[in-house]
């Protein structure tokens, strides 16, 4: 499984990308037939304080996951994406089993 990470307009973090790849690891050790990750990094300016966003998009045997999130920092809007691609993984595992 390979795994992109990018920080766009900002500069990159180590111990975000290490805490990127642990969490994202767990998930390939769950669903083992996604091929590759993509995580993005940005920041945007917010009047209501938010503006850190996080996005996900796994590439997977049929269409891709995409999932975003907007928060108030980059951890818990990570954590928040990673919770909407896990219920959609969860939804697409289902249906793959009936063809596996």
């Amino acid at each position: 499984m390979k795994t992109i990470i990018q920080f766009v307009q900002m500069p990159a973090s180590d111990s975000m990308k290490t805490y990127v790849r642990q969490k994202l690891d767990k998930l390939f050790k769950k669903y083992e037939w996604i091929v590759k990750a993509d995580v993005f990094f940005k920041k945007e300016n917010d009047p209501t304080g938010k503006g850190k966003i996080s996005t996900i998009e796994l590439s997977i045997p049929g269409p891709k996951i995409y999932a975003t999130s907007n928060e108030e920092n980059f951890g818990f809007a990570f954590k928040e994406t990673l919770k909407d691609v896990e219920r959609q993984l969860k939804k697409r595992k289902v249906s793959l089993k009936r063809y596996l």
